[in-house]
């Protein structure tokens, strides 16, 4: 063989040698490139994990307020109709005593409230009226 044919030979198995090189060399570094890549996803999405559970957590700790809320507001209703109850058995109770009421809970209009003493309920005298 000649000795350019065996330069040329050594100088493409050179090239090819240097060519796979710098091939295995950029492929390596698109594949650290993409694990940097990876870190850098995996750690934004630990923080938007921590962020929703924050969310999350402020949530239930709201809703559980709504339902206490709810269950004062239920409670003081409940209350508020009981005394409703109270208040309208006082008025039957009233009403039923009061000579001035009919049976439909009525008021009898012959007695004028402004000459009625609002302690004892009974009609007070007017010393100021004409017979």
């Amino acid at each position: 063989m000649s000795t350019v044919l065996i330069i040329i030979i050594v100088a493409v198995v050179v090239i090819a040698l240097v060519a796979f090189v710098m091939a295995r060399a950029g492929r390596e570094k698109r594949v650290e490139n993409k694990r940097v890549e990876a870190r850098e996803v995996r750690r934004e999405a630990e923080v938007r994990g921590a962020r929703a559970d924050k969310q999350h957590h402020e949530a239930q700790a709201q809703a559980a307020e709504a339902r206490e809320q709810a269950a004062v507001a239920d409670k003081q209703a409940t209350e508020a109709e009981e005394h409703r109850r109270a208040a309208d058995e006082r008025r039957a109770e009233a009403d039923d005593l009061d000579p001035d009421v009919d049976r439909n809970g009525r008021r009898d209009d012959t007695v004028d409230e402004r000459q009625v003493d609002d302690a004892q309920g009974r009609p007070v005298e007017d010393p100021h009226r004409r017979p």
